[in-house]
């Protein structure tokens, strides 16, 4: 009776009834908390977790090093301190185990057993990582980082969850590639190729092979002055941020691209420059192609502490030329010679697929071979899968972004991938979730219009909801319960990473991501010299200050961030004017001496504009030009000022004049700046 009569409260309690003289209330059960990529399991509780400080951890130094990393992680999120601690837990304590018991977790997998302690448990030191980034995701969304009580067991879909960047076309800094890892970690994504050389389209620099951008980015003493001028990575970066990958359990794929695509190369060693099809060919025919292209791959590949530190080596074989027979089958050599090269070294080769395009009768290894498959027609992947491949699902007409050209993908259409895509889907063919034959999925970021201005912060502003989106639809695969336009929602409130902010998001002093359209800071006057309270400002903003004038000298900065320069006085004219990846944009308005005027500055990721005392001035936004001048060192640094050129062709570039604004040091200069004030939004 005692039995039936507990029962009868919980329900009537739960139905929200009258009893007796009372209301009585019972807590719901928690439904699945909001993460990316989300949780492929949950089961929910009542309640909620409130942690108290503690981190009992049991494991492995590795373990230790990851409970040390999350207790710096949590701090930077939300303000409050952790510790490891020995002994029985307590409630409130923080516990993070491996363990043997749960073999469905796999290498990645792990569990999370909230209730009055947090239990994170997993086989392996990664899956032990991923659980990480549950927390604290959880964590850093509500003001007193409470999460709520319930259970899940996460196990990803697939294995390979990734993008490929081009750095090639565009040289992209070694810090945001640090920061790119670290917020690809915090999305459980775990492959990142980074695209080491490439080159522009000939058409856009005047049909001339010489004055067409090509770059290798990379460290080269084999052959010393390959390396780009314009951008480049010492040896020492390139392997600490490998190992930075390592210790966030990202794989760093270097791709080093040939036979074509190698501009960089036939430039630095013009006999091996095919005179059939094109200086970004390789001649296949010449015996001093193999030298150079293997002294190339020696030098990253050999010793016992080898420059390309991972498991895999990518090594291109993109988009040759097969007009010819003996071209086809020649083409199909060097991939195999090339495959077994790498492999020669203790390494794995990735390769794109063009063996369908290439169609012939050399034979080309595909044991243990990894192929990006890219696009159909070039290599069919149901007849790769055949062949004994393993396959990378990365489908262009879905994935692949290239900025501001006006095919392919500016930004990705996520709906459409959120709620139809998954990596068994590889251009029109669609596989069996989970074949085994499918490693994962991945996007990519394609520089091709390279000197079209687009800065690093445009590309990462496309790159990060594509990665949240890839994230989800790679982990949690065709599982996702949650719509899309509350994912879109909800995701646009989580960190990119622990102390990342590479979009320039405001964050209040109690570490909240703050409301759009809200004055974000104001300064009753900047002095020369002045630190300031952020480094930068994102899309969209708007700056006002004012500006008693006096005269200054030409180069004279208002603003200085790590990644931009705004002038008071631009270097070549004296100009309003802001630099930023190289690019010099001005706006045709100068400061005169003696005037006193209210300047505004709003910005998205369209355009850059300018108001004078409240009324619009100018507009800098997308700029038709049709190729871009004969100087390759047009990025980077203080005296490299670009400005595209026009020359009468057919072939249309638009030139981006956007600014992330720069905000973490005010200039040396003689006029008096008042009443600055920032806002969030673009403004009118």
């Amino acid at each position: 009776m005692k039995r039936l009569s507990f029962i009868l409260i919980r329900v009537f309690a739960t139905l929200g009834l009258f009893l007796g003289t009372g209301y009585i209330t019972y807590a719901e059960v928690n439904p699945k908390p909001f993460v990316v990529p989300e949780l492929t399991s949950w089961t929910g509780a009542e309640g909620k977790f409130m942690p108290t400080g503690r981190v009992i951890v049991k494991g492995n130094k590795e373990v230790f090093r990851i409970a040390t990393d999350f207790i710096t992680e949590y701090k930077q999120l939300t303000g409050k301190n952790l510790s490891i601690a020995k002994g029985k837990a307590a409630p409130g304590d923080f516990i993070f185990e491996l363990s043997e018991k749960n073999k469905a977790l796999g290498e990645e997998g792990y569990s999370l057993e909230i209730g009055n302690t947090a239990r994170l448990s997993a086989q392996t030191a990664k899956g032990l990582f991923w659980g990480t980034r549950t927390i604290l995701q959880i964590s850093e969304q509500t003001t007193e980082n409470s999460i709520p009580k319930g259970t899940t067991t996460d196990v990803p879909e697939y294995k390979l969850r990734g993008m490929v960047i081009d750095c090639g076309r565009k040289y992209i800094p070694i810090d945001y590639l640090q920061n790119l890892v670290k917020i690809m970690a915090y999305y459980k994504m775990n492959t990142l190729e980074v695209h080491l050389n490439d080159n522009g389209f000939r058409q856009y620099f005047d049909n001339d092979w010489d004055k067409t951008q090509a770059a290798f980015r990379l460290e080269c003493d084999t052959y010393p002055g390959l390396t780009a001028k314009d951008g480049s990575y010492t040896k020492k970066e390139f392997i600490d941020l490998q190992i930075l990958g390592e210790n966030n359990f990202v794989e760093i794929i270097p791709e080093i691209d040939v036979p074509a695509h190698s501009l960089a190369f036939t430039r630095y060693r013009p006999e091996i420059a095919s005179k059939d099809y094109g200086k970004d060919h390789l001649d296949l025919f010449k015996p001093e192609t193999y030298e150079f292209v293997d002294g190339l791959f020696k030098e990253y590949l050999e010793g016992k502490n080898p420059v390309f530190r991972g498991p895999r080596v990518h090594i291109g074989t993109d988009e040759y030329s097969n007009a010819k027979k003996d071209v086809v089958e020649k083409f199909r050599s060097f991939t195999d010679h090339y495959i077994k090269y790498v492999e020669s070294f203790g390494k794995k080769a990735v390769l794109w697929g063009a063996l369908t395009h290439a169609k012939g009768d050399t034979p080309v290894k595909a044991d243990d071979v990894l192929m990006f498959c890219w696009y159909n027609g070039y290599a069919d992947p149901k007849d790769m899968k055949e062949k004994g491949y393993q396959l990378v699902s990365i489908p262009d007409g879905l994935v692949y972004i290239v900025p501001a050209a006006g095919y392919y993908y500016d930004y990705l259409n996520c709906k459409h991938l959120y709620d139809n895509w998954t990596p068994a889907t590889i251009g029109n063919q669609k596989f069996e979730e989970n074949d085994p034959a499918i490693e994962g999925g991945m996007f990519a970021v394609w520089n091709d219009h390279a000197g079209n201005g687009i800065s690093t912060k445009d590309i990462h502003h496309r790159i990060y909801p594509a990665l949240q989106t890839l994230a989800v639809k790679c982990w949690t695969g065709k599982n996702t319960k949650l719509p899309y336009e509350e994912f879109e929602k909800q995701s646009k409130n989580i960190s990119e990473a622990p102390d990342v902010n590479e979009l320039g998001r405001w964050y209040t002093d109690n570490h909240r991501l703050a409301p759009a359209n809200e004055t974000v800071c104001t300064i009753k006057e900047v002095t020369p010299g002045m630190n300031m309270p952020r480094e930068e400002i994102g899309y969209d903003y708007s700056v006002s200050f004012t500006v008693d004038g006096a005269e200054e000298k030409k180069g004279t900065e208002l603003f200085r961030s790590k990644n931009a320069v705004f002038y008071l006085s631009d270097p070549q004219s004296g100009k309003l004017a802001f630099a930023r990846d190289g690019y010099l944009n001005k706006f045709n308005y100068a400061i005169k001496p003696g005037t006193k005027v209210t300047i505004t500055i709003q910005g998205n990721n369209r355009m850059t504009r300018l108001l004078i005392n409240g009324k619009k001035h100018e507009e800098l936004n997308a700029q038709t030009v049709y190729v871009m001048g004969d100087k390759i060192d047009y990025q980077y640094g203080d005296n490299q000022i670009f400005k595209p050129t026009m020359y009468t062709t057919k072939d249309k570039m638009h030139y981006q004049r956007t600014l992330v604004f720069p905000l973490a040091k005010a200039g040396n200069f003689k006029s008096k700046i008042t009443d600055l004030v920032i806002v969030n939004s673009l403004g009118k």
